[in-house]
Formats: C-alpha cells, structure tokens, sequence
C-alpha cells in the first residue's frame, strides 16, 4: 500500500542501507581488486580479458571491461561477471570474493579443472545465479552451496563431478532451477520442489536414482548383511522366519515415521496446541473455518499438496469437507509486527477486482500466518508456457486474452485501487487462471508484508523488487519501488507470452548468446530482427500483424529508461486495441487514471505508441 507514513521509513532505511554500503567498503577498490587478482590468477589463451585495463583511473571504468556488469554504469562495483565460452584455464578463482556485492557468476563453457571451493558459500555470499557447466571441474559438490540462500539457479553439468548431491540443497529456499547431467555423479538425487529440476537435468549420470529418475534399489551389501544376519540367527525356518520379519518390521520404522512427519512440515505439527483458532474471514459466502479445518483440508499441510513456491511464501492445495476447494499460501517469516500484519490484511481483504485472485481471509497461529485465496483450477502462466516437457500449445488468442485481463488487473492497481497498489513482483508466475482461463494477479499488496530480514543491497535481485529476469535496471541505483518498474517486470511477461521463451533462458539465441530475454530482444530491435523473436507456432495463422504489434508494446515496456515506458493504463488501452475483434474485455469498470498526466485522445495515444 502506498502510505506517506510507510514511504518515509522506506526512504529512511534505504538511506541508512546506502551509508552503511558506503562505510563497509563494498565496491571501488575491493572490486578492482577483486577483478585484477582474477585476470592474474586465470589464463586466458585467446586475450578475451585484454579489455581489463587497470591503468584507467575513471569513475566506472571497470563496468566496461569484456563480461562485468555493475550495478550502474558509473559505478566501480561488480553486479554480474558473465566469462562463458573464452578458453579460460585455471582453477576456481577464489578471488571472487573481493567483489562483495556481486550476485551473478557465470563460468560456463571454459577449462577450469580441480575442485570447486569447500567454502565457495563464504565466497559468494550473495550470489543468486551461478553456471559452472562445460568446465573440467571434478571432486564432489561442495555442501556449502545449500548455505548460498539467495541462489536462484544452480548449473554444474557437463564437468567431471563425482559422489551424492548434496540432499541440502533442496532446502535453498529461493532455487528455481539445477542441473547437474554428463558427470559422475552416484546415489539418490535431493527431494527437490516440483520444476525445479527435470529428468534431463540428470542426465548421463548413470549412478543417480529416485524422482523423477529410476528407485533406487537397495544395494547389494546391504542384502548380503540381511541374509547374513538371518543365517547367524540359525538355519531352521522359524528362525529364518524371525529374521525376515525383524527386516521388514525395520525397514518400515523410518517409512512410518516419515508418513507421520513429513519432511518441511514440521512447522505444521508445531501449531497443534492452536488449532482451535478461527480464520478471519472475508467473505460471507465462505463457510466459518478454523485453522484445524484448514490443516485437515492440507493433510497437515504435507509436502503432497504443494501447489507452487515463490519468494512470499508457499502455497497448498486445500479441500474442504464439502468439497470446495482452496488455496492457503504460509507467508515466509518477515519483520513486520502483529498490529502492521492485521493492518495490511484489513486493507487487503477490501480489494476485489475481476482480474485479481480473491483474498478469502487469513490466520495468525504463533509466528506463522496464513492466507486463504479461492482455488484457480487452471494453474499458474508460467507452468502453461513452460510446461516440462516441451513447447507451449497455447493458442494466440487465449495469450492475448491473458495479457489483456492481467493488465487490466494489474492498471486497476496502479490507477484506481484506493490505496494504490505497487506489485513489485510481477512475472508469470503470479498471474493464475481460473475455470474460464480468466487471469488473476496473485501476490498483490503482500511485496510491504516481505521486507526481507537481510539488509544487503543485493536483495532487490530478488527481495523486495521481483524475481531475476524481471526486476527493472533501475532498481539496482535507486532501490526504490515504482510504478515504471511494475510495467518493466510486467513487459517480460508479455515477451513470455509472444515468443514463448523464459525470461533468463533464450533457447532460440545463439549458443554464444548468454544474457536474458529482454537483452536478446533489444539486440533483435538494434538490428532489425524484432519478427525472429515470434514463437514460430503462432506464425502463419492469420494473425502476424496482431503478433508485431504486441511484441512492440513488449517492446516499449522493457525500454531501459523508466520515463520512456507507458503506464499501466496505457498498457491495458493499447493491448484491449489490439484484441478489439475478440470481444475479451467487459464493462465492469472504466479505468481512467486521475493523476498520470494521460489525458487526450485516446486514439492519438495508441498511433503515437505503435510509430515508436
């Protein structure tokens, strides 16, 4: 919610964060440091680095250098350093930790050999992207990455890599994807999260066993001691008998023990002295509840009834008795207090649109609080455009329906909420599909409810301002929240829906190519190429100038400068002008901004957008 009260901490805090940074000494010279012990300790055979030229001595000199980039242009501190394919040798160049602020490290497609660090934790304490695939890196996978917390996406396929992964790692609370294929890898593979990991992302590591691959079978030892055991018990068949009952009545301990404690719910079993509690609820429609309704309707929300995970929290699937079917998100922990909670949620329950998910109610129990939405039957976007096992099937017209219902939702926020509402999360994973395939924003209001109980500044990459791939360039200097950097997040999700690639995985770019959707479709623009960038399963159907004319709104969403981007309503306008002959929209409500300057002809707007 925008508040002045609120907004004043906010800029406080912020403030206070850029002293503390500033007093720390991250960045300027540990950077250069950091950059100029790296050069020395690799070899780089074909001069890729001979950019790196430490005799410069201007402000941001070393955002110029080949694969750095800053967090501003003018600014002497690493955010990402991208060094894939340049030939380089060496080991793992434990000098990265002087480039305390970076969160993106790829070193893909190089010859890095030996081990990677025991402690690579400590030396990249923020890094939220790390690709150490096509390397010749061998040894085991160090434990430590599991305490990598903000790590997003883990590649390490494609090297020498031996022993168990690390069943840690599934517990990385904000991993969105690993894989580890064409190593040496052995042993049961970590109970990761549904998506985060395919069968392909085990791929030629012929040790490997359980989900999504082959059971692991009990090894060859381990019944040789059984059958041991039962000899030295006697040979007669009552002993025998004895033995193999013993076995069996062992080996179902731990699995009766697991059926009874699920792994990650312990938190669940913790609130059994508060089930008497009632869920506030929102609408009368709904049924009074109290939280041992909602924990039967989870099977005390087991891990079985996951239904999807992000940076706010993790939401289950619940069934009540009658039938109806629910959906509870358990916020993640956070710093704001009972009184600013029960706030929130009171403003919270009061927004209702068409194209935002409905808040039902919600549940305080001890330090865990709950939320209650009606179920969407159809899913999330994201799982429809990015489905496991291959390319979307979705037609043109259900995308821009999507796209023009979500940005009438989201425009309605921005423009006409009272108090307006900033979403700073915005991506395909919180626009959800009800019985109709009508889109619903989830995760509206709850970005003030996540401050983040770490401080660094790294956590705009995915704190406070969205998931990577998303978060506008502008955060990184500013960090604070707009209403330009929502149309930006809310733009890659519209490049999403019309080229059918995800926001940091370019299938169709070049093997060379190693940046981000948006960073490909701005190289595209630069050299007349917008029209590749098309999902090839919506060409040729009668429908070209509608695909050309949505990708330029994309286009004009994600421009790099804040001021040059439409605003939201401007968004909904010129996408509702688009898909006119359809007949989506609905005149529930006219959404006419009272304080954006947009006045004028409307029409005149959309020309002036579309000669852009």
């Amino acid at each position: 919610m925008v508040r002045s009260s609120h907004i004043f901490n906010e800029c406080v805090i912020i403030s206070f964060l850029m002293l503390i940074t500033c007093g720390m000494n991250y960045g300027t010279e540990t950077d250069i440091f950091c950059l100029k012990s790296i050069k020395n300790a690799l070899q780089d055979p074909y001069n890729y680095l001979a950019s790196w030229d430490f005799n410069n001595k201007t402000e941001g000199f070393i955002c110029k250098f080949t694969g750095v980039e800053c967090w501003h242009p003018d600014e002497n501190r690493v955010l990402n350093l991208k060094l894939s394919n340049m030939g380089l040798k060496g080991q793992f160049p434990r000098a990265i930790q002087n480039c305390s602020s970076l969160t993106g490290l790829d070193l893909s497609i190089n010859k890095l050999s030996r081990t990677i660090p025991g402690d690579i934790s400590t030396l990249l304490a923020f890094v939220t992207s790390l690709d150490l695939s096509s390397n010749d890196f061998a040894g085991e996978i160090p434990q430590s990455l599991a305490n990598c917390t903000y790590l997003n996406s883990l590649k390490l396929d494609q090297n020498q890599l031996t022993g168990h992964i690390p069943a840690q790692l599934a517990l990385l609370p904000r991993l969105k994807s690993f894989s580890a294929a064409d190593n040496l890898l052995t042993g049961p593979v970590p109970n990761f999260r549904p998506g985060i990991v395919t069968a392909e992302g085990y791929a030629n590591n012929p040790g490997l066993c359980g989900s999504p691959l082959d059971t692991c079978q009990a090894s060859s030892k381990s019944n040789t001691a059984v059958i041991a055991g039962a000899a030295v018990g006697g040979v007669t068949v009552a002993a025998l008998g004895v033995g193999i009952g013993l076995f069996f009545y062992v080996r179902r301990l731990p699995l009766k023990k697991k059926e009874e404690d699920p792994e990650g719910n312990k938190w669940a079993r913790s609130l059994k002295g508060t089930k008497a509690i009632k869920v506030s609820m929102f609408e009368k429609s709904v049924s009074k509840m109290k939280l041992s309704d909602l924990m039967k309707a989870t099977s005390n929300f087991s891990n079985s009834n996951i239904i999807g995970s992000g940076r706010t929290g993790t939401v289950y699937k619940a069934v009540l008795d009658d039938g109806t079917s629910l959906m509870v998100k358990r916020l993640q922990e956070s710093q704001h207090s009972e009184k600013e909670f029960l706030s929130e949620m009171a403003t919270l329950g009061t927004v209702k649109h068409r194209n935002l998910v409905p808040l039902l109610g919600f549940c305080q129990a001890k330090k865990e609080r709950l939320l209650v939405y009606k179920n969407m039957p159809n899913g999330i976007l994201h799982d429809l455009l990015h489905p496991a096992e291959g390319g979307s099937t979705m037609e043109w017209s259900l995308r821009l329906k999507i796209a023009i219902g979500a940005a009438k939702g989201l425009a309605w926020l921005h423009h006409s909420c009272n108090p307006r509402i900033l979403h700073r999360n915005i991506s395909s994973k919180c626009i959800l599909l009800d019985e109709d395939f009508e889109p619903k924003i989830s995760d509206f209001g709850l970005a003030r409810l996540m401050n983040p109980i770490d401080t660094h500044l790294s956590t705009f990459v995915n704190g406070e301002f969205g998931d990577i791939g998303y978060v506008a360039p502008e955060y990184a200097r500013t960090l604070v929240a707009t209403p330009k950097g929502d149309v930006y997040s809310f733009g890659t999700v519209l490049l999403e829906l019309v080229t059918g690639e995800r926001p940091n995985q370019v299938s169709k770019a070049p093997e060379t190519f190693k940046g981000n959707l948006v960073e490909w479709i701005t190289e595209l623009s630069s050299n007349a190429k917008l029209h590749d960038a098309i999902d090839e399963s919506l060409v040729g159907k009668g429908v070209n100038d509608e695909l050309f004319q949505f990708l330029k709104v994309a286009r004009n969403c994600v421009v790099a400068t804040p001021k040059e981007r439409p605003t939201m309503f401007e968004v909904y306008q010129l996408l509702r002008a688009i898909g006119s002959k359809y007949n989506f929209t609905t005149e529930d409500e006219i959404l006419v901004p009272i304080d954006t300057g947009d006045a004028g002809n409307l029409e005149e707007l959309i020309v002036a957008r579309e000669e852009k």
